[in-house]
């Protein structure tokens, strides 16, 4: 059994150099302060915050890209900035808005690239690379220059892609960043799948709440560059996670409704927006109510946003959750 992710007082520090006429002020920013952080082989565990919270540092120490001011990380019995090289035969990475797909070449082309990178065995390589087109259903485009594909196609492959060598652990940074529902939620039922049947450890960093509930077993909160709240996601996710936002657009005027744990957000003679304590009343539950109040044009059910769900941890006292 391969040892996973092992980080001991972890930090990196940015020296920032600003000139102001002949003068230069230097300054230092903590981006990663001191995180204790151990992710066992086969988890799938999901890292979220605000802009500036340190995530995608923290990934790109792991991923040997950057070296830490001070501290330890271990991964896969490695340490990442001094064994990049081999580490890399066992670890895969994906940043959503950098592509290591060729831009004028098809998938199928990089794939063949990829399998030389990786000294891939021909016949591993075929079985990999049949498998990954059919679970990512990638065949309609693997002739298809990347440019000419999709958002929601291109990331598909580039997870693909990062899978081809069979690695031990994924980092996936922001994967499902500017994709629209469909293809979001595409994304992370492969994800989800690949971790499941083959045992490959993921550790994503998201914006998104739907990520967290939907790939991960585990979230770590970060803030600051610390750990606020590590813990099952099921337990975040009924604490912190109880509201979801209903939008409703009606063909005419609606019959009011007062229903408990349901707040108005906004009020329109044709639109509501609401915010359902699901702790309180189940979403089906308001659903329900809603279509009977009118016609109803279209209704959709989103996720707080992250924001909001992170403002909570801190005011409650997240710290006390942690494990």
């Amino acid at each position: 059994m391969n040892p996973g992710v092992e980080i001991r007082a972890l930090t990196k520090n940015f020296v920032l150099t600003r000139w102001s006429g002949f003068r230069r002020r230097v300054s230092e920013i903590v981006a990663v302060d001191g995180i204790n952080l151990d992710v066992p082989a086969g988890q799938s565990v999901a890292l979220i915050g605000p802009n500036g919270a340190g995530k995608s540092t923290t990934i790109k120490m792991l991923t040997g890209i950057l070296h830490p001011t001070s501290g330890e990380a271990s991964v896969l019995g490695f340490i990442p900035w001094r064994d990049r090289r081999k580490l890399a035969y066992s670890v895969g990475a994906v940043f959503g808005q950098r592509s290591q797909l060729w831009y004028h070449l098809p998938p199928g082309d990089t794939f063949e690239l990829l399998a030389r990178v990786y000294n891939i065995k021909r016949l591993e390589f075929i079985r990999t690379r049949d498998l990954l087109i059919d679970r990512f259903n990638l065949g309609p485009f693997m002739q298809t220059p990347v440019r000419k594909l999709s958002l929601g196609q291109r990331m598909r492959a580039e997870v693909a892609a990062s899978l081809l060598h069979r690695p031990k652990i994924m980092f996936l940074d922001e994967p499902t960043i500017g994709l629209d529902v469909i293809a979001r939620q595409e994304l992370r039922d492969l994800i989800r799948e690949w971790n499941r049947n083959d045992g490959t450890t993921v550790v994503l960093t998201s914006h998104d709440a739907g990520d967290i509930e939907h790939v991960a077993e585990r979230v770590i909160v970060v803030n600051h560059g610390q750990v606020v709240v590590d813990g099952p996601v099921d337990a975040v996710r009924r604490k912190y996670l109880g509201s979801k936002i209903l939008r409703v657009q009606f063909h005419g005027t609606p019959t009011r409704i007062a229903i408990a744990g349901v707040t108005s957000l906004s009020d329109s003679e044709y639109e509501w927006k609401m915010q359902v304590d699901t702790t309180i009343t189940p979403v089906s539950e308001v659903t329900a109510a809603v279509l009977g109040a009118g016609a109803v044009a279209d209704i959709a059910i989103e996720d707080p946003p992250l924001e909001e769900v992170i403002a909570r941890i801190y005011s409650e006292g997240g710290k006390e959750e942690s494990s």
